[in-house]
């Protein structure tokens, strides 16, 4: 980082911390708030932005050629008047990116000169034409416009470090998008009364990348169209350069039809399976010898004293108007050898046994057993690993809370095609994100401070990236062939971005 952007940085983070420092407080006679005489003016030659950072994320899609992919794989429009697909797609991208919510959010950024200048354009294209330009994707540009962000994603793959390409862990989900309207082209009820849509997310867990996307009619099943792009995921991570696979999902994408042939391509699995009589009673006639107990590991770690736990106000509700209550007392993990039906091969099952009591009034009614299964093709892991390996695909869950954040499940256009265009425009959003913390440099003397700030940035939430990274007040300045963006406030990832933009106007990351 440039020596003068270092200065500006500690002094005002020093002002800020001078501001709030511990101080011993007299008695004030006026509240904190004291501000009154407040005057409103038009500023002359002086432009400022809300979204400051809209300039480093159109100078990483530049830099990692996504504009170029985009253009290259989509060709949904005939002529180009005046718009190219990959202005369409980013207009829809950096829409989120700024925290709009809807295509309509598109218009405020549109009239906006000084946004306009700072992503170097004349005009935008409006809401209106934003939906159209959705309706024109067919199933076939749907899956060319993942395929360019797929290659471009390559491009960021390959400037990580070795150690990156030990393991790439892939899951699926599948997740309800909910609409309230009542014309929409593909919309169905789901098995809980919802109306809407059943998009597919398979993701690739070490960065909370979701590689792909399909949008579904809403009764459809969760697992549908899942092993092909189990598939896909799996070639485009070997083109990457991985070393080991594995496939993780929930009982619903166990797939035994596909297990074998998974296998056979050397991919290791964890799926739930369903505790259906026949593995039920396998568990039971386990001998006691079988089983050990599953001890979790704290969520996290107490750095300085334990502090007494508040009292439990919905525990005390549900004793006191005698609420029939679930209590877990221990769990037991143990293992056996099966073989599905629609394989030929024998894999391992883990299973979990949690020990509950059924309560009511605070008084035990009985005692109560329960059964978790997990399939896995690998013998050689503790059970208790699988099992904590299995449960932390919980984290997919916050994916998808993500990928609602960024609202590319509005599903705001009028057929199941176009509203799945939509979807994976918007979800370039995070992407973005997550390829931005993938760039930062963690080389030099504070090699471990950056390779931490480059953690908490992938692993940040959508919202505080949007606080942190893109809500940054800036003056936009058009000189000659440069646009400058001078901040004007400081918050403490200030010199985080600043790192990251200094790297992105490096050399071409293209190659």
């Amino acid at each position: 980082m440039k020596r003068e952007n270092h200065r500006r940085l500690r002094n005002r983070k020093r002002r800020i911390e001078h501001r709030l420092r511990e101080k011993v407080w007299s008695e004030q006679a006026a509240p904190m708030l004291r501000g009154s005489n407040f005057q409103y003016e038009l500023s002359d030659r002086s432009r400022g932005l809300d979204t400051g950072g809209i300039g480093v994320m159109h100078r990483l899609a530049l830099q990692v050629g996504l504009v170029e992919e985009i253009d290259r794989h989509v060709s949904v429009l005939k002529v180009h008047l005046p718009y190219h697909e990959s202005d369409h797609v980013l207009n829809i991208a950096y829409n989120a990116l700024c925290g709009g919510e809807c295509l309509e959010d598109i218009e405020w950024r549109r009239n906006n000169e000084v946004y306009l200048d700072a992503l170097g354009a004349s005009r935008i294209p409006d809401p209106t034409t934003a939906g159209d330009f959705c309706r024109r994707f067919a199933a076939s540009d749907i899956e060319d416009l993942m395929t360019a962000v797929n290659e471009t994603r390559l491009r960021v793959w390959a400037k990580q470090p070795a150690e990156f390409f030990g393991e790439a862990t892939i899951e699926a989900d599948g997740t309800m998008a909910p609409t309230t309207g009542e014309c929409k082209e593909g919309m169905d009820v789901s098995y809980n009364g919802t109306w809407g849509y059943h998009p597919l997310v398979v993701s690739l867990a070490n960065t909370g990348e979701p590689l792909f996307l399909v949008n579904r009619s809403g009764n459809r099943p969760s697992h549908e169209g899942a092993a092909e792009r189990f598939d896909q995921a799996l070639a485009l991570c070997r083109r990457a350069g991985f070393r080991k696979v594995t496939f993780r999902g929930d009982t619903d994408f166990s797939q035994t039809q596909h297990l074998d042939g998974w296998d056979a391509q050397g991919v290791r699995f964890v799926f739930g399976i369903d505790a259906k009589a026949n593995l039920i009673d396998a568990a039971d006639c386990l001998p006691k010898r079988a089983w050990e107990r599953l001890e979790r590991p704290a969520k996290y770690e107490i750095e300085t004293e334990e502090r007494r736990r508040p009292e439990n106000v919905k525990d005390i509700k549900v004793i006191e108007r005698e609420f029939q209550n679930i209590r877990l007392r221990s769990e037991d993990v143990a293992s056996f050898p099966y073989s599905p039906t629609a394989c030929k091969k024998v894999y391992r099952i883990v299973v979990v046994r949690k020990n509950l009591s059924i309560e009511k009034g605070g008084w035990c009614l009985f005692d109560d057993i329960r059964y978790f299964f997990y399939i896995t093709n690998d013998p050689e892991s503790p059970a208790a690993e699988i099992v904590f390996e299995a449960n932390a695909r919980c984290n997919q869950e916050n994916l998808i809370a993500q990928l609602h954040g960024v609202h590319a499940t509005r599903m705001p256009v009028d057929t199941l095609l176009s509203n799945g265009a939509y979807m994976v425009m918007a979800s370039l959003a995070w992407t973005l994100k997550a390829w931005f913390a993938l760039l930062l440099p963690e080389r030099g003397r504070w090699r471990e401070k950056y390779q931490q700030e480059k953690l908490e940035v992938l692993r940040m939430e959508f919202r505080t990236f949007l606080n942190a990274f893109m809500r940054v007040p800036a003056q936009v300045v058009r000189t000659g062939r440069r646009i400058v963006f001078r901040l004007l406030s400081w918050n403490r990832w200030q010199h985080v971005f600043l790192r990251g933009a200094e790297y992105l106007a490096g050399p071409s990351l293209r190659t």
